[in-house]
């Protein structure tokens, strides 16, 4: 079992600077892949950012690759979601989750676990 909280979401202006954290509790926490997603108002949840379990793989969507870093502390429990350069179109609920599979999985359907997710909102 594993559960997710995630932190550090709010309101910032276009070109600004977020870091949304994400904690886990749960000793099996380093057997999972983690990543990040993002839901809009009238749009479907969609896939950021994943990291993998414990070789350091990252992946990430087209539209964040550049300005957006996702990184892991297993000492912690932790996964971070530096976000850069923002713009107005990232604006959503921001969602932590966890997958038992191997690699960096995109899919939504991939992920067991999920936390209750953060506001972001970029203003221009």
């Amino acid at each position: 079992q594993v559960q997710l909280v995630e932190s550090g979401g709010g309101l910032v202006q276009a070109g600004g600077s977020l870091r949304l954290s994400c904690a886990a509790s749960g000793r099996t926490f380093s057997t999972y892949a983690v990543g990040w997603f993002r839901q809009a108002p009238g749009k479907e949840r969609e896939f950021v950012a994943a990291a993998s379990r414990s070789s350091g793989r990252t992946y990430y969507a087209d539209s964040v690759k550049g300005r957006f870093t996702i990184f892991r502390d297993t000492a912690k429990n932790t996964v971070d979601l530096r976000m850069n350069s923002l713009k107005p179109e990232d604006t959503a609920v921001y969602y932590c989750a966890a997958s038992p599979r191997f690699g960096v999985p995109a899919d939504k359907d991939a992920y067991n676990y999920w936390g209750p997710g953060t506001q972001v909102t970029v203003s221009s």
